[in-house]
């Protein structure tokens, strides 16, 4: 190698490192500087209502919650579609590309995915565009493309818009995985977890009639440190849920809607790399689309 090309080589490292640096010196700063939002409660759309709760104890919390009515007029349910072909059935993308790319308004990060590795702004796996894989039970209308993971729970949706745990309506339609279930018969899972992260829940009432997203942002000191398993399990009772599952959390977790112009505005606080506002690419979402107000 050229001395030219090895200085070159060097100054690009060099300032990718300085990058990294600035970046994760800006997140902390910002993670310690900025004040919790204030408590907000609207509809977004007919059958969808959206509530943002702050709280100091245990520690410092911002909770999201999006309450869907599955027996309004226009509501719809989408995962993220993937190649049944493919050992790697699906493409990373964010949240935000998620509902921009496939026209929906509601968007949330949804199973687990692999291969992942996180260890610097240099060092990750995936990007946007790379292949993965979801690690359970996954289906996009109608097509099954990842088949059931052994113990790992699953939320089935069908095209009449009944949702279940575990068990298919009929033909498999829209369903989407999680690591675990945390609310049994109105009643929290007891799970031996002490530490608090963000975190990304679905849960169904006792009727089956409304399905409810519980986003609890984390990792952001004095702003939101994020939720237990069994914390995040007694906020899904609180907002009525009767079956509860979890979803991927940590870097992953991501609320967002149709904001201005049609394009992904960011109701939560994710936080990948340390930095706040940053999305993670993930392997699939789940989607809801609403008649507008």
């Amino acid at each position: 190698m050229s001395r030219k090309k090895l200085l070159g080589g060097i100054l690009i490292v060099a300032a990718c490192l300085l990058v990294t640096i600035l970046l994760g010196a800006a997140g902390w700063v910002w993670s310690y500087a900025r004040a919790q939002p204030s408590p907000a409660s609207q509809q977004l759309y007919e059958g969808i209502n959206y509530e943002r709760m702050v709280r100091r104890s245990p520690r410092p919390l911002v909770i999201h919650v999006v309450s869907v009515d599955l027996r309004a007029d226009g509501i719809r349910f989408f995962v993220t579609p993937g190649n049944p072909e493919s050992a790697l059935p699906l493409k990373a993308r964010t949240t935000s590309q998620f509902l921009n790319e496939f026209n929906q308004q509601i968007a949330i990060n949804g199973d687990g995915f692999q291969p992942w590795h996180s260890y610097s702004l240099l060092n990750y796996y995936p990007h946007r565009g790379d292949p993965v894989s979801p690690i359970g039970l996954a289906a996009s209308e109608g097509m099954v493309y990842h088949s059931a993971a052994e113990n790992l729970p699953v939320l089935y949706i069908a095209r009449t818009n009944q949702a279940r745990f575990n068990t298919p309506i009929g033909r498999v339609y829209n369903a989407i995985s999680g690591s675990q279930m945390l609310v049994e018969q109105g009643q929290a899972v007891a799970i031996a977890d002490k530490n608090p992260q963000p975190r990304t829940a679905v849960a169904l009432d006792k009727a089956g009639k409304r399905l409810i997203i519980v986003v609890v942002d984390g990792r952001q000191p004095d702003y939101s440190e994020g939720a237990t398993l069994a914390e995040l399990a007694e906020i899904m009772i609180e907002q009525g849920g009767y079956f509860g599952m979890n979803l991927d959390g940590g870097g992953s977790t991501t609320l967002v809607k149709e904001g201005r112009f049609g394009r992904a505005e960011v109701l939560n606080s994710p936080i990948d790399h340390r930095i706040p506002g940053w999305q993670r690419p993930v392997g699939n979402h789940l989607g809801i689309t609403a008649n507008t107000k």
